[in-house]
């Protein structure tokens, strides 16, 4: 293809952000130019046939799809689909285990009579999830408007849920509600899921990151993408090049300058050069976009998930007999992940040792999907997402470390089950079994992910609490730099399978754009 020597907006990352923004401001009539340095677009939410000789389409590094508007759906007219699970999760105790089930409150509630010995948890459990409802319903619909200031947000919460999930850290809130050690590790898993920190924690990451996982389509839930990730990925390609927008796959950039009002930006690979922008949307961390600018980059963030994905030929037994493996593994499948077990691992990573039980959490997306595993001796997918594995275990011997945390990591499951996953793990064309690892080590090769970190730092809490002077302060995606926004995970209100980084980044040009032509800003 030949390219301009000059588009309105230039992407720097192919990701699903960067797909949505450039949908979006193609569909406006902006000329816009979309740069990824890996071969294929997508970034995290791609989805591979990753085993040799085995046909399935693996999700292979984002799973769950939450946080996505069905606004955006909407506007850019995607034809992509999500399917709810009836089974939210599964925790494994003993030879029992407790089952919340969405389609049935009686069996949910026998569940935790049955495990935790009468009706209070399930009572508490109630009230805590009727909160963060009301809280969801309130805040989902924000996340697609400019950002409320800390006040305003505060007022569409309403005081009590403010103070006990946005104010005091939430192993408070978590230990007010429930006594029972196992379902305040499940309430608190939320907390931990791409974020290395502990209930305690005064920074309130934990409230962060826990509010993102409780919010979502204003539910909560978190459904199965009909077709696997690469599915929404597929579409947002369709739509952003339907709309008039240009996308480069191969192609790496190595620099960018701006002078606040035009920027170049050079890169190399299948494509080699510069394009001059009067806009460059990041879709990458801010230390890279620091790199890219010639700038001191600050401290490098640090991811802390191990990925493990598998496919089966069938599920594996469970110890507990009153529940089917199809239920079990039909939601979300806990693993040592106990309120104790989550503080304990999180001391001996934060000591630098590996957690001796690692907490994981595990999704079978062909239970919900069975549409993205062709004929063959393999029936199942697992996908799991292991917690408390801070990238700093990983940096002295990356490929012995990983193999002693996936030992140690399928041993926790093997502990759980009435016969070992390794009897049930289909075989590739090489007779191997059928396991893909992704340490932050391998996630930051892979994906430019700094440290590993799948949301490219720290999450913020969805306000603002300055003032908001250009559109790209009030839509949370500016930069130091007038025309370098954000619109991915860094962005206030990013991280997870959104889209949301994407749709602000572009609101935020096509206001400062119509201000520009009614002479209100310079």
């Amino acid at each position: 293809m030949v390219m301009r020597s000059r588009y309105d907006v230039a992407i720097v990352g192919g990701g699903h952000n960067g797909l949505v923004a450039a949908a979006y401001l193609a569909r406006a009539g902006c000329s816009v130019l979309v740069l990824e340095q890996a071969a294929a677009a997508g970034g995290a939410a791609v989805s591979a046939r990753v085993f040799d000789g085995v046909d399935i389409r693996l999700s292979r590094y984002s799973y769950l799809v939450s946080l996505l508007p069905q606004r955006i759906v909407r506007d850019l007219g995607l034809r992509f689909e999500t399917r709810k699970r009836r089974i939210s999760s599964y925790t494994p105790a003993g030879t029992s285990g407790l089952l919340v089930d969405n389609g049935s409150p009686a069996a949910t509630r026998e569940s935790f009579a049955r495990v935790t010995g009468s009706d209070r948890e399930f009572a508490a459990w109630q009230r805590f999830y009727a909160m963060t409802g009301e809280v969801a319903h309130a805040v989902f619909p924000t996340l697609t408007e400019p950002l409320p200031t800390r006040t305003e947000l505060r007022k569409l919460v309403g005081g009590r849920a403010w103070a006990e999930l946005f104010e005091r850290p939430l192993g408070e809130t978590v230990e007010k509600y429930f006594a029972d050690d196992l379902v305040r590790g499940v309430v608190f898993t939320d907390a931990l899921i791409g974020t290395f920190t502990h209930a305690h924690d005064p920074s309130l990451a934990q409230n962060r990151c826990f509010l993102y996982h409780v919010i979502g389509g204003g539910t909560g839930d978190w459904d199965v993408p009909v077709g696997g990730m690469g599915a929404l990925t597929d579409a947002l390609i369709t739509a952003a090049r339907a709309a008039g927008a240009e996308l480069v796959t191969g192609t790496e950039v190595t620099a960018m300058a701006t002078d606040g009002t035009n920027a170049e930006v050079r890169f190399t690979g299948a494509a080699s050069g510069a394009v001059a922008a009067r806009y460059v949307l990041v879709n990458a961390a801010p230390t890279e976009t620091a790199r890219l600018l010639g700038r001191p980059a600050g401290s490098k963030p640090e991811g802390a998930q191990l990925k493990i994905n598998m496919a089966l030929t069938r599920l594996p037994r469970l110890r507990d007999t009153a529940v089917s493996a199809a239920d079990a593994f039909a939601g979300t499948f806990h693993i040592a992940e106990s309120y104790a077990q989550l503080e304990q691992a999180y001391r001996d990573a934060a000591a630098g040792r590996f957690p001796a039980t690692p907490p994981s959490e595990i999704y079978c997306h062909t239970l919900t999907d069975s549409g993205i595993a062709g004929p063959g001796p393999a029936r199942h997918t697992l996908t799991l997402f292991g917690l408390h594995t801070p990238a700093r275990l990983f940096e002295t011997d990356p490929e012995g470390a990983k193999a002693a945390a996936v030992t140690a990591t399928l041993a926790a499951l093997d502990a759980v089950l009435a016969e070992p996953l390794h009897d049930c793990l289909a075989r590739d064309a090489h007779g191997a079994p059928c396991l893909d690892t992704a340490t932050p080590v391998d996630l930051e090769r892979a994906l430019r992910l700094p440290g590993g970190h799948i949301f490219h730092g720290e999450l913020s809490f969805p306000y603002r609490a300055g003032p908001a002077d250009t559109p790209a302060q009030r839509w949370g995606v500016d930069t130091a730099d007038r025309n370098i926004l954000r619109c991915g995970a860094s962005a206030v209100r990013g991280g997870g399978v959104s889209g949301i980084g994407g749709h602000n980044a572009a609101m935020a040009v096509l206001e400062e754009t119509a201000a520009q032509r009614m002479g209100n800003i310079g």
